[in-house]
């Protein structure tokens, strides 16, 4: 289906709006099940993945709930809820999976470009939280994607695990950890980049940088038709369009409330930004090698849980903490500061109001938050490394997240803290808000897209058997199948080139 004219306006298949990590999965996805569909992709900065993709802006755990508390809460009963953590981690696995497919087929780079074996682990300190951790262990293992998972509250062993967390801190304190070896470090700004240089030299696929939509409508035939801007010419032009994905992070909400589809009226959002402690101190970074983090504190989004963070970004190995979170009225880095004021509608405002009156002290944790002194950046920083110096570390913006808004019965709106995927009921029309745990589960979230957008296709032979291709375990629970939960852990680590260096970092440290 290549690109047509209809009444002098140029026709394609599909439009990606946002050249992300989300919009470039979808175009892979697409382009390897229905090769003949024409794509075109806009981008309003210079290049891909500028904002909630690129490696300084996201965590880039490869979030699979292996040491993120906040996926498992405990309940008032004194159980651990592992649900959550579970849907999570196996969603990373399809990522992971799609992504070695995709590898061996050639459609993405070498894998060394975007991941890396690091350890994960969990880290606390007090008695009743070292309880909670041990309870939380006992409830992670009896699931197959957590039964690698070590405990230990022994200081020896920990300092073994995590020596820059252990050097300094007091012998009386009680500390205890989870570890598991087999977590990843992933740059989701290479990967994306790397997916998006494979789709432009893709017949009939055309990514158009500096581009911004500015208006999009749906026609009588259910074609959409969208005015585009080119901020190198400064003129605009129209495409039409059969199938819209509006990925563009924060600026997916002003959007997907300006296409005016029934199912975006009444949501809102509510922006959160961040910020990391960055060392510039080579021998401290090498002293460090993974991922730990703690407790979020009451209140506080799950964006901005603790973490002190081994990561490798353009071949050079950095160490991080934070985030500390913050507030800005922009939705995008680089937008504008009256983002929030222009996204307020009549069929929203109720929703947004609702959940502001019930979030009152999130509001009072990120005002804190946002008049930190230094020092008391420093002094939260000491809590996971006793021994810091604040000479060691620079104060550096990370990206900008808006949280999702939606409309409830009872409660007028509430404020969530995740994805969610808005879609027009014909499919002709989808949009992705929202936020962590995001890009570690893009191919989880575009299956979902694929399923309601495509369903006729989506359940057809030919689809499924290229799904599978792509995606081993497709359509099966891991959770449930611990034998070929293992075979393909084994599969993706050597597609991905993850035992090796594992072996040798462990060892390392």
């Amino acid at each position: 289906m290549n690109q047509s004219k209809i009444s002098g306006e140029p026709r394609t298949d599909v439009v990606l709006i946002g050249a992300g990590i989300m919009s470039a999965t979808l175009g892979i996805m697409l382009k390897q099940l229905e090769p003949e569909l024409s794509i075109e992709i806009y981008e309003r900065m210079d290049a891909a993945a500028t904002e909630s993709s690129d490696a300084w802006n996201n965590a880039g755990t490869g979030h699979s709930a292996f040491c993120e508390l906040n996926y498992t809460p405990q309940l008032p009963d004194g159980t651990i809820e592992t649900a959550k953590a579970v849907k999570i981690a196996e969603s990373f696995e399809i990522s992971k999976q799609f992504w070695a497919s995709t590898v061996q087929s050639g459609y993405i780079c070498p894998p060394k470009n975007f991941i890396r074996s690091i350890p994960h682990i969990s880290f606390v300190w007090g008695e009743k939280n070292a309880e909670y951790l041990k309870e939380r262990h006992e409830a992670m293992v009896q699931h197959p994607l957590f039964k690698e998972m070590e405990f230990s509250d022994d200081p020896a062993v920990l300092r073994k695990w995590i020596p820059l967390v252990m050097a300094g801190r007091s012998k009386q304190e009680k500390v205890a950890a989870t570890r598991m070896a087999i977590g990843t470090d992933v740059n989701f700004g290479a990967l994306t980049k790397c997916m998006f240089a494979k789709l432009k030299d893709l017949p009939d696929t055309n990514l158009h940088f500096k581009h911004e939509v500015k208006k999009l409508h749906q026609g009588s035939d259910g074609t959409w038709n969208i005015e585009v801007k080119d901020h190198v010419t400064g003129k605009s032009r129209k495409v039409r369009a059969g199938f819209v994905f509006i990925g563009a992070g924060g600026g997916s909400l002003p959007l997907l409330l300006k296409s005016g589809i029934k199912e975006g009226k009444g949501f809102g959002g509510f922006p959160v930004s961040g910020q990391w402690l960055v060392c510039t101190n080579p021998s401290v970074i090498e002293k460090h090698h993974a991922k730990v983090y703690g407790k979020a504190e009451v209140g506080s989004p799950p964006m901005s849980v603790p973490h002190l963070d081994t990561r490798v970004i353009n071949g050079q190995r950095a160490l991080l903490f934070g985030p500390y979170a913050g507030f800005s009225t922009k939705f995008l880095k680089q937008g504008s500061f009256l983002d929030l004021l222009l996204s307020i509608r009549l069929n929203n405002i109720i929703p947004m109001i609702s959940a502001g009156l019930a979030n009152i002290p999130l509001t009072r944790y990120l005002v804190g938050q946002v008049v930190q002194s230094p020092e008391d950046r420093i002094r939260a920083l000491r809590s996971y490394y006793p021994e810091a110096k604040a000479e060691d570390w620079k104060l550096e913006v990370a990206g900008q997240r808006v949280q999702v808004i939606k409309k409830d019965p009872e409660k007028g709106g509430i404020l969530e803290f995740g994805t969610e995927v808005v879609s027009e009921a014909d499919g002709s029309l989808a949009a992705l808000l929202g936020a962590s745990p995001g890009a570690s589960t893009a191919v989880a979230i575009m299956l979902n897209l694929l399923e309601r957008c495509f369903s006729g296709k989506f359940k057809s032979e030919k689809w499924q058997a290229k799904l599978k291709e792509l995606i081993p375990s497709f359509g099966l629970s891991l959770d449930e199948h611990p034998e070929r939960c293992a075979e393909l852990r084994e599969w993706t680590s050597a597609v991905l080139s993850l035992h090796t260096e594992e072996k040798e970092q462990v060892n390392a440290v």
